[in-house]
């Protein structure tokens, strides 16, 4: 169905290639795992197999061939979306497969119903949150009966009730290849896991059971996410102190981290964008420490007193490249050398914000929010898109900032974010 010999692909305009050296071969009925720290290329590879590399974007060598009908789920469900409304998004490739009409539109309700979507079929696809919008793609993803289903993070931006539905979703596709950090409930679907080297070519290939053995605890110190490998727990803070930021009874406090928490559409990115001045509040007033109504001061002032992390870090690139996004708004060049070395991005300053994986485009957009020494820092899902090596390190300076009398205030839906950086914990 898969096979790949030699295979390597570079990004235009990177020196480094994404992925390379890549000798795989995958039959029909396989349920593969795909693991590998940041920037191994996992994501590359699901676009090779997909076909999305289109020659004008880059340069591949080997050889990769598929024999399937392919679906696949980017790691950005806004990349994907192409309809207005909910419904037509999923009937978009039934209809352009040629399905009989008769038949598409009760596929449409079905898939829908078995991901969890629970909106109607006019649901503006604009109006949802990102784990309903991962939903959806999903859904899209699925409606065709793919032969060869390609998921890179599907679980991401979703839900613990969300991540359920989506597991019992994929226990239905005979053929898949799973890009995920959240191992834990997809181990009894997977029969082979594969992990991708940096250095380039597959560093490991064999059954699930590995991953408790000897081998998985060397992944493990590799960066590769491995269940039952415990992670660290953080000294609470000494104290929290000023109100940083309130709106109605919630609020932020510095040298504190406050985790929020809750359901796909309860609101957590809407709040976040209004406490971090990036839209007027739909009632009552936001009240900071510098004064109030923060959406209607100037960008330079806003960006020096509040840092935000968007949940899509690639709607906060502006340039072309890394070190000259952390230089926009007149960085000192020290401190962009400090944030490059700091958040493991030293090696890729010359190279385009867009052409980064998933984790490296994470650390960057936290990165920008740091430049201008924000004391308040939001972040939505700030550890999307991280292995192991780089969950701990992030998590860690987000502890430090808070030490240093930051106030820190994170929308996720990863549990070990609450376990090791949450003083206080609100859960919407």
């Amino acid at each position: 169905m898969i096979k790949l010999s030699g295979f390597g692909w570079r990004h235009a305009g990177r020196r480094a290639w994404a992925v390379r050296g890549v000798d795989l071969h995958i039959e029909a009925g396989e349920r593969v795992l795909l693991l590998g720290p940041s920037g191994a290329g996992k994501s590359t590879l699901l676009q090779a197999i997909a076909g999305l590399m289109p020659s004008d974007s880059g340069e591949s060598e080997g050889e990769l061939a598929v024999e399937a009908k392919v679906g696949i789920v980017f790691q950005d469900p806004q990349s994907q979306l192409v309809m207005s409304r909910a419904g037509d998004e999923v009937a978009f490739g039934l209809e352009n497969l040629a399905w009989p009409r008769s038949r598409i539109w009760p596929r449409v309700e079905e898939i829908l119903k078995n991901v969890g979507f629970g909106y109607p079929l006019d649901r503006r696809t604009d109006a949802l949150s990102g784990g309903e919008q991962q939903r959806l793609v999903l859904a899209g993803a699925l409606a065709p009966e793919p032969g060869l289903l390609l998921l890179d993070e599907p679980t991401a931006n979703l839900d613990p009730a969300g991540t359920s539905l989506v597991r019992e979703a994929l226990s239905t596709v005979d053929t898949l290849v799973l890009v995920e950090h959240r191992i834990e409930p997809f181990l009894d679907l997977i029969t082979r896991v594969v992990v991708l080297s940096p250095g380039g070519g597959v560093r490991f290939d064999g059954p699930r059971s590995v991953l408790s053995g000897p081998i998985g605890t060397q992944l493990a110190s590799e960066g590769v996410w491995v269940p039952g490998r415990p992670l660290p727990h953080l000294p609470a803070a000494t104290g929290p102190g000023e109100t940083l930021a309130a709106y109605g009874n919630f609020s932020v406090r510095r040298g504190e981290a406050l985790v929020v928490t809750g359901p796909n559409g309860s609101g957590k990115t809407t709040l976040a964008l209004t406490l971090g001045g990036l839209r007027p509040p739909a009632a009552g007033t936001v009240v900071t420490a510098w004064g109030d109504r923060p959406h209607r001061w100037r960008a330079r002032v806003l960006a020096s007193r509040i840092g935000s992390v968007f949940q899509n870090p690639e709607h906060q690139f502006v340039t072309s490249s890394v070190r000259s996004e952390l230089a926009l708004g007149g960085t000192p060049p020290e401190r962009v050398a400090e944030l490059l070395m700091r958040l493991r991005l030293d090696h890729l300053a010359q190279a385009n914000p867009f052409t980064l994986s998933g984790g490296e485009a994470r650390r960057l957009s936290v990165a920008t929010a740091l430049a201008a020494r924000p004391r308040l820092l939001i972040l939505d899902e700030p550890t999307f898109g991280q292995d192991r090596r780089t969950w701990v390190e992030l998590v860690n300076l987000l502890a430090s900032l808070r030490d240093e009398g930051h106030g820190i205030l994170a929308m996720t839906h990863d549990p070990s974010v609450v376990h090791a950086l949450a003083d206080r914990t609100v859960a919407l």
